[in-house]
């Protein structure tokens, strides 16, 4: 795209250059004594102006000492002058308004001493000024507007950065006030229903009597509520930008996992949601591994191409294709946080046992938010 539009500016460049170049051309065809000197004169003063943009001054003076070489030599009418009019103006633009205006002072002082009849040519001289005057103005103000366009964006830029932290903070602030209001509340109500499934199992077995099922079933239950409730406060608690892959892998490791990680491809910066969206997906994945698949290794690999982020998680865990486990509110979250970003998930039991996670994420998703 950059290079297009590139392309495109070159192009019309060489084209104004060519169209300036053939305006004079035109006009010295039918004035008397033009020779091939003036031609060539001609051209390298118009020509030149289709490097404006990468060097107005030498632009500048090129086309100056061309085409005032040519009026001094041929005498022309005052269409002469347009590739030092052009010259003018593409240097007032960037800035260069003194030399800008000594180069039509030169070209003006030049005309003035092309002829015998002072009157005709003090009004020629007189309009070229009013000419070249324009094209400073012009030049400066097209400088100022663009400046102004650029003052303009910037703060747009500002303000929507402003917007967006302002959000983040808030999202932060209502995070936290969750978290607060589910641990004053069910935290406590499901410690009180695990201390009391406890010690009724607790005294069944003192006094010998057989466990009901349903109260083991309670115990189980309310103490794998307490382990999601704190998964979910710790999240709630922590910000988006929590870390890396490779961090979560090292406290796994340090929380006794046989857990190997592999990098492939060009490691690069990714996009905030990408990042986010890749750093869950591991968390999650690893701590389904800890929770239900037993003694087990786990390798995560993480491989950079083109355009897709892959992440696939593998253990040879206990989970078996003939009794595949039922998605939970984890994997959920996972699928849905691929699919927000156009991604793809795939999350089951391996053929030679254990489980698979697998995700792509386009890389170029979330760039609008950066």
């Amino acid at each position: 795209m950059q290079l297009d539009r590139m392309v495109r500016r070159r192009t019309a460049d060489a084209a104004l250059a060519v169209v300036v170049g053939a305006l004079v051309m035109a006009e010295a065809a039918f004035s008397d004594g033009t020779t091939a000197l003036d031609h060539v004169l001609i051209a390298l003063g118009s020509l030149t102006l289709a490097a404006y943009r990468d060097a107005p001054r030498v632009v500048l003076a090129v086309a100056t000492a061309a085409t005032t070489a040519y009026v001094v030599h041929a005498h022309p009418g005052t269409l002469s002058a347009l590739p030092v009019l052009g010259a003018v103006h593409t240097a007032a633009r960037v800035g260069h308004r003194g030399v800008a205006a000594l180069a039509s002072a030169v070209f003006l002082a030049g005309f003035l001493m092309t002829g015998p009849e002072s009157r005709q040519i003090v009004e020629r001289t007189l309009l070229l000024t009013g000419w070249f005057l324009c094209a400073l103005v012009t030049g400066l103000a097209d400088r100022n507007w663009r400046a102004y366009l650029r003052q303009t964006e910037q703060r747009a830029l500002e303000a929507e950065r402003t917007r967006e932290e302002v959000a983040l903070r808030r999202a932060g602030e209502e995070r936290l006030r969750i978290a607060r209001e589910l641990h004053d509340s069910l935290t406590h109500s499901i410690s009180i229903v695990k201390l009391q499934a406890g010690v009724a199992v607790h005294l069944a077995r003192k006094r010998g009597e057989e466990v009901p099922p349903a109260l083991l079933a309670i115990q189980e239950a309310s103490g794998e509520a307490m382990r999601e409730l704190r998964a979910t406060l710790e999240v709630l608690r922590t910000d988006e930008s929590v870390g890396t892959p490779a961090l979560l892998v090292e406290r796994a490791r340090a929380a006794g996992l046989a857990v190997e990680l592999r990098l492939t491809g060009q490691e690069r910066p990714l996009a905030a949601p990408v990042d986010r969206a890749a750093y869950r997906i591991v968390q999650e994945a690893l701590t389904n591994v800890a929770r239900h698949a037993g003694p087990a290794r786990v390798m995560v690999e993480l491989a950079y191409e083109s355009d897709v982020l892959t992440i696939e998680v593998d253990d040879d865990g206990i989970a078996r294709q003939s009794r595949p486990p039922a998605p939970g509110i984890g994997l959920t979250g996972m699928r849905e946080r691929v699919t927000a970003l156009g991604g793809t998930l795939s999350a089951a039991p391996r053929a030679e046992g254990g489980f698979s996670v697998r995700a792509e994420l386009p890389l170029g998703a979330g760039e609008e938010g950066r």
